[in-house]
C-alpha cells in the first residue's frame, strides 16, 4: 500500500510523486496509508474528484471520526477551527461574511494598487545587488503586502506572522510546535480585532469587528477567519510566484511566449496553465463519508476518509492531453487547483489577479532574468503542505 502524499522524483521537481502517478494509471480510487498509519481512499482522476467534491454525502468537518487528518486542526489554546473545515450551514454562514471582499469587481479595483506594489519592489530589486533571493525580495513581499492592506494588518509585523505560518504548513512540525505557532497567530489577530472594535477602518478585519458588535460573529470566530485569510493570503501566492518563475526559467520557450505577449487574455490563460501544471497545495482536498458512496466500481463506506489529490487530478490525460508538459498555449481552465463545489477557494480571484500582474511584469522588466545556481541546488519545500522553494537565487 502506497503512502500519501508520497515523495517527488529529484529530477522532476515540478511533477507529482511517481508513485501517485502510477496509482492514477492503475485506478481512479485506491486505498493509501497516511503518515500516522491510518488509511483513506485516494482519488487520483479528474472526473471522480469533481463528482466527490460536489457530493453532499462527503463531509469537510475535520472533527468527525474517520476524517483523514494527521495533525491537530485547532489553532491552539482551544480556539475554533477554520470554516473551511466545516459543513453547511455553518460553513456557508461564516463564508458569506467575507465573500464580498473577494468578488471579481472588488479584486479588479485593487489591480492598480497591486501593480504599484510589484513595480516598487522591482525598482528596489533592480537598484540593489545581485544575485538576489527572489523569494525574500519579491515573491513573499508581494502577496504579504496585498493581504495586509486588505485585512488591515500592519506589514511591519510580517516577519512574525510569516515565521508562524512556516511552522503551520510544515508537515514535520510537532503537534506542540504547531499549536504554539497557531496560538501566537491567534493572539496576534485577536489583538488587532480588539483594536478594530474600538477604532474601525476600511478593511476586512474592521468589517468582522463590526459583525461582532452586531452579534453576528463571536470574537474567536472572527479572529480565526482572520488567521485563515492571513495565512492563505500570502503563503500560497508567494510559493506560486517563486515556483512558477522557476518553472518558466526551466522552460525558456514558454517564458518567451509570456514575456513577449501584451495580450491580457493570454497572460490570464498562462496563469491558469501554471496553476494546473504546478498546483502547489499537495495535501489534497480531504473529506469523510457520511454514508456509503458507490463510485468507479468501489464503495466508500460511511466513516471512511477520502482525499482528492488535485495535483494529480490536474495531470489527468483524459482531460489535459500531454499533461506533464507545460504549455501556455493550451486551454487549462477546467483545472481543479482551487478545488470544486461549495468549498472551492474563496480567494481565487485575488490570487489570479496578483499572479497576472506579477507574470506580466517581472519578465518584461527583467528580460535577462536567470538562475544564479543550478536547479539541483534549489531547496524545494518537500516538507511543506504548500509546495514551493525556500530560496530562489537569481541574477540578470
Amino acid at each position: 500500500m502506497e503512502t500519501f502524499p508520497g515523495v517527488r522524483a529529484e529530477r522532476c521537481p515540478f511533477d507529482p510523486p511517481p508513485a501517485i502517478q502510477s496509482l492514477q494509471q492503475r485506478a481512479p480510487l485506491t486505498r493509501v496509508r497516511l503518515r500516522n498509519g491510518t488509511e483513506a481512499w485516494l482519488v487520483t482522476r479528474y472526473a471522480e474528484q469533481k463528482a466527490l467534491l460536489a457530493d453532499s454525502r462527503l463531509s469537510s468537518d475535520a472533527t468527525r471520526p474517520g476524517y483523514p487528518i494527521e495533525v491537530d486542526v485547532s489553532a491552539g489554546g482551544g480556539t475554533p477551527i477554520s470554516f473551511i473545515l466545516m459543513d453547511d450551514p455553518e460553513h456557508a454562514r461564516l463564508r458569506r461574511m467575507v465573500t464580498s471582499s473577494f468578488t471579481i469587481k472588488r479584486v479588479e479595483a485593487m489591480r492598480p494598487g497591486v501593480q504599484k506594489i510589484v513595480d516598487d519592489l522591482l525598482d528596489d530589486l533592480l537598484a540593489g545587488p545581485k544575485p538576489v533571493d527572489l523569494v525574500q525580495a519579491f515573491a513573499l513581499p508581494v502577496p504579504s503586502l496585498v493581504i495586509c492592506q486588505l485585512l488591515g494588518v500592519p506589514y511591519d509585523d510580517h516577519e512574525s506572522f510569516q515565521e508562524n505560518s512556516k511552522v503551520l504548513i510544515n508537515r514535520d512540525a510537532t503537534g506542540d510546535e504547531r499549536r504554539a505557532a497557531g496560538g501566537r497567530l491567534f493572539q496576534y489577530l485577536d489583538g488587532l480585532v480588539g483594536e478594530k472594535i474600538g477604532n474601525p477602518g476600511d478593511d476586512l478585519l474592521s468589517g468582522l469587528a463590526g459583525r461582532i458588535a452586531d452579534g453576528e460573529l463571536t470574537r474567536p470566530e472572527a479572529v480565526q477567519m482572520g488567521v485563515l485569510m492571513l495565512l492563505a493570503g500570502h503563503e500560497t501566492t508567494a510559493n506560486m510566484i517563486a515556483l512558477g518563475t522557476l518553472a518558466l526559467l526551466e522552460h525558456p520557450d514558454q517564458l518567451a511566449k509570456l514575456r513577449e505577449s501584451d495580450d491580457p487574455a493570454f497572460v490570464a490563460s498562462a496563469v491558469e496553465e501554471l496553476l494546473r501544471y504546478l498546483h502547489i497545495t499537495h495535501n489534497g482536498r480531504r473529506r469523510v463519508a457520511l454514508e456509503d458512496v458507490e463510485i468507479a466500481g468501489e464503495t466508500i463506506r460511511a466513516g471512511e476518509g477520502v482525499i482528492m489529490a488535485n495535483d494529480i487530478g490536474n495531470r489527468d490525460p483524459s482531460v489535459f492531453p500531454d499533461p506533464d508538459r507545460l504549455d501556455l498555449g493550451r486551454n487549462p481552465r477546467r483545472h481543479v487547483a482551487f478545488g470544486f463545489g461549495v468549498h472551492q477557494c474563496l480567494g481565487q480571484p485575488l490570487a489570479r489577479m496578483e499572479l497576472q500582474v506579477v507574470y506580466s511584469t517581472l519578465y518584461r522588466r527583467i528580460p535577462a532574468l536567470r538562475l544564479a545556481t543550478e536547479l539541483e541546488k534549489i531547496p524545494f519545500k518537500h516538507d511543506g503542505s504548500v509546495y514551493g522553494v525556500y530560496e530562489l537565487p537569481v541574477t540578470w
